[in-house]
């Protein structure tokens, strides 16, 4: 496995990182490109460092031993069968999260039923014309709907442990994109329609120019305006979950990779 980062992560939604943090491994390589990726380095550029499935159980019992709150498997989809043979050698006794694009097989998914215990996909692009554009899948929602569906299948309703964190379920990520709001109200609206009644959304405003990147509309964070409209429709809807601040959208918020701090 190509691995960039190994260590306590704090930024996640409250019921992934807690107080103390979720134990964050992030994998090299994505089934996305997209143009925008604040992780570009090790999305597009795969920076990392080689780890045997031996090598990582050790380092998921360092992350155990340092108090984490659950354990977050992060792009880990083009390593999964050495991730299954990781957690044969050693499962810690946290939560497991599984942090995905949302480009995602059902048959994939369906190898990790019983071993995750909490999903984390993003639900990026509507459209078949943005998906290409942004991320180079025209099939992206057509795919992605189909996996947090089966994601939601496998996990039930949430469920969450007397501090907050969550046990079991399915939590799915939206990201605003400049000038995209009416994608973002259509996806918003299909998670009501078409996921169990109280999945919870993470609805995120921390967009920033990354990665060089170089579609007209997306050189810029989103306006207020643009985040209200998004957020007013997702509070219209009555979807539960999670609102960002505006301080997300800062550059100090994007890890370091490949640094030796990096690793446990």
């Amino acid at each position: 496995m190509l691995i960039a980062r190994i260590a306590p992560h704090f930024w996640e939604e409250p019921p992934i990182s807690g107080s103390r943090g979720t134990g964050a491994v992030f994998f090299s390589g994505c089934t996305l490109r997209c143009a925008y990726c604040q992780n570009g380095d090790i999305s597009h550029r795969n920076q990392g460092r080689f780890f045997t499935p031996a090598r990582l159980a050790d380092s998921l019992k360092r992350l155990e031993d340092l108090g984490m709150q659950s354990i977050s498997f992060i792009t880990a989809t083009p390593f999964l069968p050495q991730v299954l043979e990781t957690l044969e050698i050693y499962r810690p006794s946290l939560p497991l999260v599984w942090n995905t694009s949302g480009y995602e097989t059902v048959e994939s998914l369906k190898l990790l039923d019983g071993v995750m215990d909490v999903y984390l996909p993003d639900l990026k692009h509507y459209s078949a014309r943005m998906s290409s554009l942004c991320a180079k899948a025209p099939d992206y929602f057509e795919a992605a709907s189909r996996a947090i569906q089966e994601m939601c299948r496998q996990t039930g309703a949430p469920r969450y442990n007397q501090e907050g964190i969550m046990i079991r379920g399915t939590l799915v990520r939206h990201l605003i994109l400049p000038s995209l709001t009416g994608e973002s109200m259509k996806l918003l609206t299909w998670i009501r329609d078409s996921l169990p009644e109280g999945t919870p959304v993470s609805l995120m405003r921390q967009y920033i120019p990354c990665n060089n990147v170089q579609i007209p509309g997306l050189d810029r964070t989103i306006t207020e305006k643009e985040y209200a409209r998004v957020r007013d429709h997702m509070l219209a809807l009555g979807l539960p979950g999670f609102l960002q601040e505006p301080e997300a959208a800062d550059p100090d918020f994007v890890p370091l990779f490949n640094e030796d701090a990096s690793f446990v």
